[in-house]
């Protein structure tokens, strides 16, 4: 008993440690999230990728991105803490941050059309979260790792009703049953919903998983990049309007019930925009 006792305090303390040691650094659009126990050494996130208009799915994607651009305004010492700003045309500036804390990221937007006339931003893409070293994974295999809630529970990529007809191939949108599928992204939609806003993957030994969630959830997305995306919805912005949203990435030991806990403890409103 003893023997077991201390197993479980060494796997509680090295826990503790990773997540701790979690840095974060950008540069080129790229996130970079790094820890000494972290699955992988380190993960990669595209950060932001795109803006993006209403009515995306039957459209070239040029034609439905908004040109922006995104300045590293604050970086902590400690790396746990990074500022941005984000101008997006034609006028919409988007003030943003990042807090690397314990066992997650928590990410903050601040989106505000200083122009004269409404923008039709719907949605917006932060974080193309990049998998393969946590999952051990490639294109090919990683939707076996990963997963989505639906009303049968947690469950991974590769049960659901996948489909492959779509202007651009390869990846699968999961969109809540409340979003129009004409705004979605130009990819194959799932013929399962999701029933909540996250998202995620196992690690390649089974002991972690890592998970995205955003408190208004336009879609989740399995790209062709290996990655991951819980995808917020804004619903454009009228002249001098302002609007605040929020995401998580979360690292944590696999125990789904732990991270359902989580997600609602942090999105206690996550029932009234599904």
């Amino acid at each position: 008993m003893r023997f077991l006792l201390s197993v479980f305090l060494l796997a509680v303390v090295g826990w503790s440690d990773t997540v701790k040691a979690l840095e974060v650094s950008w540069t080129n659009n790229l996130l970079t999230v790094a820890g000494a126990g972290l699955p992988g050494g380190k993960l990669e996130v595209w950060y932001l990728e795109a803006f993006c208009r209403s009515g995306a799915w039957g459209r070239d994607w040029r034609e439905t991105t908004l040109p922006h651009r995104t300045t590293l305004t604050w970086a902590d010492p400690q790396r746990h803490h990074l500022k941005f700003v984000t101008t997006v045309e034609p006028e919409i500036e988007v003030m943003h941050e990042i807090h690397a804390a314990k066992d997650e990221l928590d990410l903050h937007f601040q989106l505000t059309n200083k122009g004269h006339q409404r923008v039709d931003l719907q949605w917006f893409e932060p974080a193309c979260i990049r998998v393969a070293a946590f999952t051990g994974c490639e294109q090919s295999n990683y939707i076996a790792r990963s997963f989505i809630f639906t009303e049968r529970g947690m469950t991974t990529l590769e049960q659901l009703r996948r489909t492959t007809n779509a202007l651009y191939l390869g990846g699968q949108v999961y969109l809540p049953g409340n979003i129009d599928a004409r705004d979605a992204n130009p990819r194959p939609i799932c013929n399962d919903h999701p029933i909540n806003g996250l998202i995620g993957s196992f690690s390649a030994d089974n002991r972690w998983l890592l998970a995205t969630a955003s408190g208004r959830t336009h879609e989740l997305f399995e790209g062709v990049y290996v990655c991951l995306h819980s995808d917020p919805r804004v619903d454009g912005l009228e002249p001098g309007e302002t609007k605040k949203l929020r995401s998580k990435i979360y690292f944590l030991p696999n125990d789904v019930k732990a991270l359902l806990q989580r997600y609602k403890r942090d999105f206690p409103d996550w029932q009234k925009v599904w």
